[in-house]
Parts: structure tokens; C-alpha cells; sequence
């Protein structure tokens, strides 16, 4: 576990991306916030939509990324990650690691998620794609939970019937 801020803000989650090969963090961050996620492969993401774990949405597999970024943008996310990356959306949303989350065992999504987009993150992530809610009725799934292949850490709102979904999306079970 590492404690840090990035860019002085304690919403970590907001502005970093990662999977096991990297870090996708905003471009505000500070030297020392930076030196303390070493030696993780880091980018540095000089874009106006710097909120890169609010517009990243990636396993080890694959990013899909906010339609907004330019293609220098995704070639760096890309690099940085080690994964193909695409643009893509995900309900219609573009802040797409808000409306989702993403393991390597699945990716679970906003409960109006598209048959396109669905497509789209199934041949970009190479994992099972579901869709729920989560922290009692909310969308966002990607603001409510916190995932990895091992386990997630979920809002005390979460209902027993989304617990079952999660659980399910995620390949815990």
C-alpha cells in the first residue's frame, strides 16, 4: 500500500488509472507524489481531461478511454499501460471509469450500458462485460467501487442483491 495525494487531492481514484503494468495519473501531479508511485511505469496525462481514473477504464488486457482524447493521448495511455486503447463510451457516458469498473476477470457497468459499447468493451478488455448498480440504485458504478481479480471494496450502501451482482461480474464466484 502506498499513501499519497496526487496533485495535492486525496480523491486518488479520480486521478489515476493503473493496471499491473502502469499508472495513468493527472498531469498535475507533484515530483514527490510521482517518486512515491515508483518504479511502476508512470505517464504523466498533460490533457485537459486529466482526471485520468475518471476517464480510464482499464484491466491487463485493454483500455477504453473518453471519446475527448486526441490520439497522441491514447498512444500515451497506451504505452504507459502496455494495452491497446480505444475510445469509447460506456451508457452514453464518456467519463467511462465512472460508469464502470474494470478486472481482469470482468468488467461491470452502468445499468444502460448499450449493445455497441458492450461489444466494445468485450473485444477491448477481453473480459465478460454485466451491468448493475451499486451503492443503492447508483449508476456510477465506477465512482461506488473499488476492484481487483481478488476482491472489491463496495459503498455500506450496497444492497445484497447488487453484492450478488458485483460478485458475479467480477468473477468472485
Amino acid at each position: 500500500m502506498i499513501e499519497t495525494t496526487i496533485a495535492g487531492s486525496g480523491v486518488v481514484g479520480s486521478l489515476l488509472a493503473m493496471n499491473s503494468k502502469g499508472i495513468v495519473m493527472n498531469g498535475l501531479a507533484e515530483p514527490a507524489e510521482v517518486a512515491r508511485l515508483r518504479p511502476a511505469r508512470t505517464g504523466s496525462l498533460d490533457h485537459r481531461l486529466n482526471a485520468a481514473g475518471n476517464n480510464i477504464l482499464c484491466n491487463d488486457f485493454g483500455a477504453v478511454v473518453h471519446p475527448g482524447f486526441d490520439g497522441e493521448a491514447v498512444a500515451r495511455i497506451s504505452e504507459t499501460l502496455g494495452v491497446p486503447a480505444v475510445r469509447g463510451t460506456v451508457a452514453g457516458v464518456r467519463t467511462v471509469g465512472s460508469a464502470a469498473v474494470a478486472t481482469n476477470k470482468g468488467v461491470l457497468c452502468h445499468p444502460h450500458l448499450r449493445p455497441e459499447e458492450a461489444e466494445v468493451l468485450k473485444g477491448t478488455l477481453k473480459v465478460p462485460v454485466a451491468t448493475t448498480t451499486a451503492n443503492y440504485g447508483t449508476a456510477q458504478v465506477g465512482a461506488c467501487i473499488l476492484a481487483n481479480s481478488r476482491g472489491a471494496v463496495i459503498g455500506s450502501r450496497t444492497t445484497p442483491i447488487e453484492m450478488g451482482r458485483i460478485e458475479e461480474g467480477l468473477g468472485y464466484l
